[in-house]
């Protein structure tokens, strides 16, 4: 190989193969990198073995890379930038109050050198968004990306329940239980495995006979001492039949793309979302409730 090259063999070669196959290197250089190839039958061995690979990768969800965004998805992104631009002007609101309050201090308006407490604090606790709800709307974006999926709903189906159960279990380090709603006219489709803030989360999908799917989300919290939701966010549902204790009661929210119904129980975290009337619902968190 010539070694005079600007791409002599080592990393720097490799570097320049990998460019080659995506398509980065100027002209020149492309030039210059195919005259190697063609007296080193090993590199173009692996330059054809890159491509097949990027070929094979590009071509695995084309489908869903073309596919438009589910509506809603598009909602929810609605939703959180009226609510993102609300947080600004509060924000800006809070600037010029905190600005008068320095200058008060400045002139002695308030003279015995303590701030009010309440006003950061109280500033924080407002903005501070509880574990519990970023699970919840978390689960409901997982359901909205994965629910209308007819080729790719879940990693793996229901026939490989036993599977599905043992490899979640050790994922998310504790043993699962995959609820059944046959009763409620739910057949399970199967399972994924996804990210949390916390680590792996699971997400179990049901169908019914009419095409309507519901899923089970499931995963560890980081513990938190305030469990009671503000009203925009949730409202708590006494009923005799459901979690009634401060730590599992359940909690019914619309705030992201579809409502649902969520629960903690010992820093475990579970959320039942679907596009269906609160009441079925909230039937269907019960039974999965009573067989967890």
């Amino acid at each position: 190989m010539d070694h005079s090259s600007p791409f002599p063999a080592g990393p720097s070669h490799d570097h320049a193969l990998h460019a080659l196959v995506d398509g980065r290197l100027p002209p020149a250089d492309t030039k210059a990198v195919q005259q190697q190839l063609a007296a080193d039958a090993t590199a173009q061995a692996t330059v054809a073995q890159w491509q097949a690979q990027r070929h094979q990768l590009r071509a695995l969800h084309q489908d869903m890379l073309e596919a438009p965004l589910p509506d809603a998805l598009l909602q929810t992104l609605a939703r959180a930038t009226a609510r993102r631009d609300e947080q600004h002007r509060q924000w800006w609101r809070w600037g010029g109050m905190a600005a008068s309050v320095l200058v008060a201090f400045a002139l002695g308006w308030v003279g015995r050198g303590h701030w009010p407490a309440v006003a950061p604090n109280g500033l924080l606790a407002g903005n501070a968004s509880a574990p519990s709800q970023r699970f919840a709307a978390q689960a409901a974006m997982a359901h909205a990306v994965y629910q209308p999926e007819q080729r790719h709903p879940v990693e793996v189906p229901a026939a490989q329940q036993e599977h599905l159960v043992q490899w979640l279990s050790k994922r998310l380090g504790r043993p699962l239980k995959v609820p059944l709603l046959t009763a409620q006219g739910y057949e399970l489709v199967g399972g994924r495995l996804l990210p949390g803030d916390t680590g792996a989360r699971a997400q179990f999908m049901y169908q019914n006979s009419a095409g309507e799917r519901v899923t089970l989300y499931l995963g560890a919290l980081v513990p938190t001492a305030a469990t009671k939701l503000p009203p925009s966010a949730g409202s708590a549902v006494p009923a005799t039949n459901t979690p009634q204790s401060s730590d599992t009661a359940f909690r019914f929210t619309q705030e992201g793309p579809v409502p649902g119904f969520y629960w903690t129980d010992q820093g475990f975290g579970y959320a039942l979302s679907g596009q269906l009337s609160r009441p079925a619902l909230q039937t269907l968190a019960t039974a999965v409730y009573q067989q967890l």
